[in-house]
C-alpha cells in the first residue's frame, strides 16, 4: 500500500509542476550568475516556448467556457424542474454564490490593502513573463464606465466577440443560449445538449494534452523569471498562497455563521457534524469522495432528513461550488495588483458575472483543467493579463485544499438551510444524542 501511494505521489502532475517551478527558478538564477550558452538568443527561445505552451491553453478557453455554460445551465434547469425540493436547493445555491461573490471582492481587496504585494517581488515575478504580459489589456472591458459595461453585455457579432476574446459578451450569449435550449422540445433539446457536451469533453481532452507537458511549460516560464530576477519571485508566490488561503478561510468561517443563522442549528453542533467530512476533504481534495460521509453526517448529526440529504447533497456536488468565485477572484485580483491593472466598478461587475458563470460551468472538472477554465475567462473579462497564471498553477495545490474544505462545508450548510424549519422541532429532542461522541 505504501509503495502504491509513493508511486502515485511521484506521478502526480501537481508535484512535477511544483518541481519544474523550483527547478526553473534555480536554473535561471544560476544562469543569471554564471551565464547561459547562446546568450539572448537562448533567452528568446525559452520565452517562445513558454508563450507557445500558454497559447495552446488559451486556444481552448472560448469553446470550452461556452460549451460548459450551455450544458451546466441545462443540467441546473433539469434539476430545478424535478420538484419543489430541488428548486429550493437551486435557489439556496444561487443566493449563497451571490453572497460569496460579494465577499470575494471585499476580502481580496481588503487583504491587499492590509498586506500589499512588495514592489521588488512583483517586478521579479513579472520579469519572467513574456514581454507582452505587462502591456496586454483586454479590450472588452477597457474604459467608458458603466455605460460601456452595459453595451458590452450583448455582442453584436458573437463570432467576432469570440475572436477578440470578449469573454463577457460570450458569457452572456452562452447563458441566453443555454436557457433558450431549455424551452425546446426534448426531441430538439437533447441533440443540442449532446453536441455541446461533446465539444466540452473534446476541449478538456486538448487541455489535458497541454497540461501533460505542463512541467516543461512551467519550467520555461520559471527559467525566464530566474534569468531576469534570480530567486526574488519566491516570496511573491508565498504571499500569493497566503492571501488566497486567507480569503478561503474567511469564507469557511462565514459559512459557519450562515449555517447557524439560516439553518437554525447550533454553531457547535454544526461544527461537530461537519468536521469528519472536512477531514476527508482535506486529505482527498475531492468533494465527490466526501459525498458518502456528508450524507451520513447530515442525517445523523445535522438533523437533515434522508430525503433532503439524498437529493440536496448529490445535487450540490454536481452543480454547486461556493469557493469558485472566492478563490478565482482572489487569483485574478492578485494578478491585477501584480501587473498594475486598474480595478474599476465596471471591471468588478464584469468579473462578478464571469465568476458566477464559470462557477456553474466548471464544476466537476479536474483541478488543473478547472484552474485555467475558471480563471482565464475572469482575467479576460476584467482586462487582466494571463501570462503569470502558469506560475500560479504550480502552487495551486495548497489553495486547492481549502477550496475543497470550503465546498464541503457549504454543501452541508446548504442541506441544513434547505431542510429549514421542517426538522427544527426535532433538534432539541435529539440534542443529547447528537452531542454524544462518535
Amino acid at each position: 500500500m505504501t509503495r502504491s501511494r509513493t508511486a502515485a505521489l511521484f506521478t502526480s502532475l501537481s508535484l512535477w509542476v511544483m518541481v519544474a517551478l523550483v527547478g526553473g527558478l534555480a536554473a535561471g538564477a544560476a544562469a543569471q550568475a554564471w551565464g547561459i550558452p547562446g546568450g539572448t538568443g537562448t533567452v528568446a527561445v525559452i520565452d517562445a516556448l513558454g508563450q507557445l505552451w500558454l497559447n495552446a491553453l488559451r486556444m481552448t478557453i472560448i469553446p470550452l467556457v461556452f460549451s460548459l455554460l450551455v450544458t451546466g445551465i441545462a443540467s441546473i434547469a433539469d434539476a430545478a424542474a424535478t420538484g419543489r425540493l430541488a428548486l429550493k436547493a437551486v435557489i439556496v445555491f444561487a443566493l449563497l454564490l451571490l453572497g460569496a461573490t460579494v465577499y470575494a471582492f471585499a476580502s481580496s481587496l481588503g487583504l491587499h490593502a492590509l498586506w500589499p504585494i512588495g514592489a521588488d517581488g512583483a517586478a521579479a515575478l513579472l520579469a519572467g513573463a513574456p514581454p507582452e504580459a505587462a502591456r496586454e489589456v483586454a479590450e472588452n472591458v477597457g474604459g467608458g464606465g458603466f455605460g460601456a459595461f452595459l453595451t458590452s453585455l450583448a455582442p453584436a457579432n458573437p463570432i467576432r466577440a469570440a475572436a477578440d476574446d470578449a469573454i463577457l459578451a460570450i458569457v452572456v450569449f452562452a447563458i441566453a443560449f443555454g436557457f433558450a435550449t431549455t424551452r425546446l422540445d426534448a426531441r430538439l433539446r437533447q441533440p443540442v445538449a449532446l453536441f455541446f457536451e461533446a465539444v466540452a469533453q473534446t476541449m478538456i481532452v486538448i487541455v489535458q494534452w497541454v497540461l501533460a507537458v505542463a512541467p516543461l511549460g512551467v519550467f520555461a516560464l520559471a527559467l525566464g523569471v530566474g534569468l531576469r530576477a534570480g530567486l526574488g519571485a519566491a516570496g511573491v508566490l508565498g504571499h500569493y498562497i497566503a492571501l488566497v488561503c486567507l480569503s478561503l478561510i474567511g469564507l469557511i468561517l462565514l459559512t459557519y455563521v450562515v449555517a447557524t443563522v439560516a439553518g437554525r442549528i447550533g454553531l457547535g453542533r454544526f461544527a461537530q457534524g461537519a468536521a469528519p467530512a472536512q477531514v476527508v476533504a482535506f486529505s482527498t481534495q475531492s468533494s465527490l469522495a466526501c459525498l458518502p460521509i456528508m450524507v451520513e453526517r447530515a442525517i445523523d448529526r445535522l438533523g437533515v432528513s434522508t430525503a433532503t440529504a439524498g437529493l440536496v447533497l448529490p445535487l450540490a456536488v454536481a452543480v454547486f461550488r461556493i469557493t469558485s468565485p472566492v478563490a478565482n477572484l482572489a487569483v485574478v485580483i492578485y494578478v491585477a495588483k501584480l501587473t498594475g491593472t486598474e480595478i474599476t466598478t465596471a471591471s468588478m461587475l464584469a468579473g462578478a458575472l464571469a465568476a458566477l458563470a464559470v462557477s456553474i460551468g466548471t464544476v466537476g472538472l479536474p483541478g488543473q483543467v478547472s484552474f485555467f477554465a475558471s480563471i482565464a475567462p475572469i482575467c479576460l473579462a476584467m482586462g487582466v493579463p494571463l501570462e503569470v497564471l502558469p506560475l500560479l498553477l504550480a502552487v495551486e495545490v495548497v489553495p486547492d485544499i481549502f477550496r475543497t474544505v470550503g465546498n464541503v462545508t457549504a454543501d452541508l450548510a446548504a442541506a441544513r438551510i434547505v431542510e429549514g424549519g421542517d426538522a427544527a422541532p426535532d433538534l432539541e429532542a435529539t440534542a443529547g444524542i447528537q452531542a454524544s461522541p462518535n
